[in-house]
């Protein structure tokens, strides 16, 4: 692993050695519900936004100097790479691809390999204008899709419903073509924003709770482990923060040999339990509900510090590994003020905890 600054909070948690306070940073912490992000959305679009270094790196550090999280996560989309394999991309305001992978046939139509990351450079432009800007004590994550989670978006166009085209794509071969193309630009993307400055690298993975465990394992788990080589290969030392939604043990325990630093929960389980049963294997990301934020300010402090306090309470060992968080992405209309006392409530409970 890299060598740690002693300041570097989020860094020294990821490496479960924090004494401190665990650090914070939310899931789309630069997003719509925010009045820096809405005041750039007057100006560009929101492919500009993520394409245009400089307005990328405004983007990730308008929460930053708003809040005072403790991590940075890279403005981006986790789509761009479907649109570098020929699968074109727009936003109206949600993504939508061009065309979508409903044959074996259509695979013939996707582009592939390591030499077009190059078309990603954008990101590695932002994420080096991100880290000069951050201050050395903040954590900075670059971030891209599971392979589970890209396919069923080259498939289903999202990832809602019930991914029943996925389901049979990954039975009538189209995810191992489809990964064939994928694996070695993907993990290119990751180590290209490992080398402009990010202290992990995210793989969200947000539709792996929409299959059973057991196809889970017989088929994402493969794509990973392939990822996850190529990735190590190009970048050694740089950890993997690997999240997934709508999972639980029964998924999470086929991660055993795969070489994840930090596991991200959602809001379905509770983070003491979590902690305690796996966090000796993992730093542990999440997992406050994000609809939380949405209520009266007085209910939300109760709620946090109930579940801050049972945390606190827990041995040392047990929360030198946690990254403090939402189970997702703040939602839209999410009030500021509730983040700003998500993060008061959360410094006050643990500030000077050993």
């Amino acid at each position: 692993m890299n060598s740690l600054p002693p300041s570097n909070l989020f860094l020294e948690t990821l490496n479960k050695r924090n004494k401190g306070r665990p650090p914070v940073w939310f899931m789309r912490q630069a997003g719509r519900y925010h009045s820096h992000y809405q005041e750039l959305k007057k100006k560009y679009s929101f492919t500009e936004i993520c394409k245009i270094p400089e307005v990328a790196c405004e983007a990730t550090m308008g929460p930053m100097r708003e809040f005072d999280f403790d991590a940075a996560i890279l403005f981006s989309d986790l789509l761009f790479p479907l649109e570098v394999m020929g699968m074109g991309l727009t936003y109206d305001p949600g993504p939508k691809l061009d065309w979508h992978l409903k044959s074996r046939a259509d695979l013939d139509r996707l582009r592939g390999g390591a030499d077009l990351v190059g078309e990603l450079d954008y990101q590695a432009q932002a994420m080096r204008l991100i880290r000069k800007a951050l201050p050395q004590d903040k954590g900075l994550l670059g971030f891209v899709g599971g392979p589970l989670t890209l396919f069923c978006y080259a498939v289903e166009g999202s990832h809602q419903g019930d991914l029943s085209e996925s389901q049979a794509g990954l039975l009538d071969g189209r995810f191992k073509g489809f990964n064939a193309k994928l694996l070695e630009l993907l993990a290119q993307n990751m180590a290209l924003q490992a080398r402009a400055g990010a202290d992990t690298i995210a793989v969200l993975d947000t539709c792996a709770g929409e299959f059973s465990p057991e196809i889970y394992a017989e088929y994402a788990i493969p794509a990973m482990r392939e990822l996850f080589r190529i990735f190590k290969q190009l970048c050694p030392n740089t950890p993997i923060t690997y999240y997934s939604k709508k999972t639980g043990p029964a998924h999470w325990k086929h991660l055993d040999g795969l070489p994840i630093d930090a596991m991200g929960i959602d809001w379905n389980h509770d983070i003491a339990e979590v902690l305690k049963t796996w966090g000796s294997r993992y730093a542990i990301q999440g997992n406050v509900d994000p609809d939380w934020l949405f209520l009266p300010a007085a209910e939300l402090e109760t709620r946090l510090r109930e579940v801050f306090g049972r945390v606190k309470a827990l041995s040392p060992e047990y929360r030198r590994g946690w990254v403090c968080g939402l189970g997702h992405g703040v939602l839209q209309k999410t009030p500021e003020a509730n983040v700003h006392l998500f993060l008061k409530i959360q410094k006050e409970v643990f500030g000077g905890s050993s």
